[in-house]
């Protein structure tokens, strides 16, 4: 009975246990259904919260950029305020400074700014019909009346300044730049005042520059050489002492220096100081010197006129001209009565030369103001000099040899003119050439050869002849050579000249030592030609007395030969060279002698035991050729 009690009183435990697991659990699923449905409660109420505040933000967002908008436009509008009731403020500072201040004050200089500022203000406030445009108006016109009225006494007292004798009026000049400002304010405000301002300058520097260069010029003349020359100082003519006395009628000496850098540009000659030492000049360089003081002054004034009267282009050179045209124009009518009467062609064509390097210059500082006066200066010059060149060539072209005295093989004065002249012109032409000219000296040059041709016609002998020939192209091309350059066409056409006549000379001189062997090679070589050597096969006894002749007399026929040209030849050095090629020749000629009696038609002659020695005969010929 008692195990029996046990057993239900087990199962009834293990049942009571399965009802509080059971009971257990389903609580546990109420609580987490309550839970669960608290929790989407919550992210509902979440979910509507986030909903809430995402439109709060745009609502702000909105809120702000309106506020934004609201400041940047109350801002714009102060601004605007602030500067539209600064500008309509006339300060106090302002109106002392304009009234009472000194026009070269820093502060007037400051507070004319500021007024043109408000002036230009006031008249934009006017074309929008502002109100308050009239508060200022008649306080900013009163205060430019009278900043007006101050700079144009200003001005006009600088300007007046230059009229003072012995004014550097460059001092006035830098100071009117100074105060550029103030001419644009009349220009601005004021443009009668400033017409008036531009008027009376140019009428007061127009006088003082006319006077100055009219002085100058005048003082200039009375250092100039007073021989000059004349219609009648041409290159054909017949020498005369007061050609002699006019050297550098043809030559270029030291002249040419006019167109050094050093001396282009250098000071001014002072008129006043060369009397005073009794100096005197020729024409270009009084020419430079009045060219250069036109050119200094001449930039430096538009330069000055550009800046400060705010022109530029054909507005500036209009104005220059207003300022320099008399000068110019005075300049042209001098350079004018100067050109029709001058017949020194070397000074005109120093002065061509002047001007195309002025010209340059003027480029380079980039002021065209004096371009036309330059080309009208050229377009005297070039034709003068054209002129008298082509009188000089007519000179020569109607020189008659007969009616200039005795003869003579030495260098004739009239190409020794030429030769200077033409060194001249060419050494200066070399910088700017011209096609114009050359075409001139090349008309020149064949006249001076034709001359030449006629004059040596004039002696009997062809030897004479030859000698006068060779001394004037030889005196030529050494005078040439010292100012042209080597590949110039003067220097190639008397290179040749003088290589033909002396080699025609050479043989002139040996025909009559060595004439019979000379013509013998000549013979031989031609027959040898032709294979007919063996036409000579019989002339044993004229051959023996060539060999035998040549042995005896060579060395005193080469003696004698040397002496008599370097007696004949003025240059010691060209007559050297004579000698030198006509040895060399003599050489050549019995090298082919031996070569010609060592053919097998000769090679029987007795006579031939007697030739020379050829390295034998060139030692001793050494001794009367020097570098052999």
């Amino acid at each position: 009975l008692i195990l029996g009690d046990l057993d239900l009183t087990t199962d009834e435990f293990i049942l009571d246990e399965v009802d509080i697991h059971i009971q257990a659990n389903l609580e546990d699923e109420l609580v987490k259904e309550a839970l669960k449905t608290r929790i989407e409660g919550m992210l509902s109420g979440f979910q509507s919260d986030l909903s809430s505040i995402s439109s709060e933000i745009q609502t702000l967002q909105q809120q702000s950029v309106s506020m934004s908008l609201r400041l940047k436009n109350r801002q714009a509008v102060r601004s605007q305020l602030s500067q539209l009731v600064d500008e309509l403020v006339v300060p106090s500072i302002m109106i002392s400074v304009i009234l009472d201040s000194t026009v070269t004050e820093q502060d007037f200089l400051e507070q004319l700014h500021e007024l043109n500022n408000k002036i230009n203000f006031a008249k934009e406030l006017s074309f929008r019909e502002t109100l308050a445009c009239a508060d200022i108006q008649d306080i900013v016109d009163r205060l430019k009346i009278k900043a007006v009225s101050k700079i144009r006494e200003f001005i006009l007292q600088k300007i007046y300044s230059f009229r003072k004798p012995m004014t550097n009026y460059q001092i006035p000049q830098n100071t009117l730049l100074k105060y550029r400002f103030f001419y644009q304010f009349l220009l601005a405000n004021e443009r009668t005042v400033a017409k008036e301002i531009r008027d009376e300058y140019v009428d007061t520097m127009s006088k003082i520059y006319y006077s100055y260069f009219k002085s100058y010029s005048g003082r200039l003349l009375k250092v100039q050489y007073e021989d000059v020359a004349d219609k009648d100082d041409l290159m054909g003519v017949e020498d005369t002492p007061s050609l002699k006395s006019r050297n550098t009628i043809f030559t270029l000496g030291q002249r040419g220096a006019v167109l050094s850098p050093a001396e282009l540009e250098g000071p001014i000659l002072i008129p006043h100081a060369a009397q005073r030492g009794d100096c005197r000049y020729p024409y270009e360089t009084l020419f430079r010197s009045q060219h250069y003081a036109l050119l200094d002054n001449g930039c430096r004034e538009f330069l000055f006129l550009s800046d400060f009267f705010m022109v530029a282009g054909n507005s500036a050179l209009d104005l220059f001209n207003s300022v320099m045209g008399k000068t110019l124009s005075m300049f042209l009518k001098n350079m004018s009565t100067y050109v029709s009467d001058c017949y020194d062609s070397i000074a005109v064509f120093l002065c061509i030369h002047i001007i195309l390097r002025f010209k340059a210059i003027t480029a380079k500082r980039n002021v065209p103001a004096l371009d036309r006066y330059w080309e009208a200066v050229l377009e005297m010059l070039w034709p003068r000099f054209e002129l008298i060149l082509e009188m000089n060539i007519q000179s020569i072209r109607n020189t008659d040899p007969q009616k200039l005295g005795v003869l003579d093989t030495r260098p004739h004065y009239i190409t020794r003119r030429y030769a200077e002249f033409c060194s001249a012109i060419v050494s200066i032409n070399q910088t700017f050439p011209n096609e114009r000219t050359n075409a001139l000296l090349g008309q020149l040059q064949i006249e001076v050869e034709n001359f030449v041709l006629r004059m040596a016609a004039e002696f009997p002998s062809r030897r004479d002849q030859l000698i006068f020939l060779i001394n004037n192209y030889d005196m030529m091309l050494g005078v040439l050579m010292e100012r042209a350059s080597d590949d110039s066409k003067e220097v190639e056409g008397f290179q040749q000249l003088l290589l033909a006549r002396t080699q025609e000379f050479i043989e002139e001189i040996l025909a009559p030592p060595f004439g019979g062997m000379i013509s013998f090679v000549k013979e031989s070589e031609a027959l040898m030609e032709k294979g007919q050597l063996d036409k000579l096969k019989n002339d044993e006894v004229r051959i023996t007395q060539l060999v035998r002749g040549f042995s005896s007399t060579w060395k005193q026929s080469v003696e004698a030969l040397s002496q008599d040209v370097m007696r004949s030849f003025t240059n010691f050095k060209n007559g050297t060279s004579i000698i030198q090629g006509a040895l060399t020749q003599l050489i050549q000629y019995y090298h082919g002698f031996h070569k010609i009696l060592s053919q097998p038609t000769f090679r029987s002659l007795a006579a031939r035991s007697e030739l020379i020695n050829l390295h034998h005969l060139m030692v001793e010929v050494k001794k009367h050729k020097p570098n052999f």
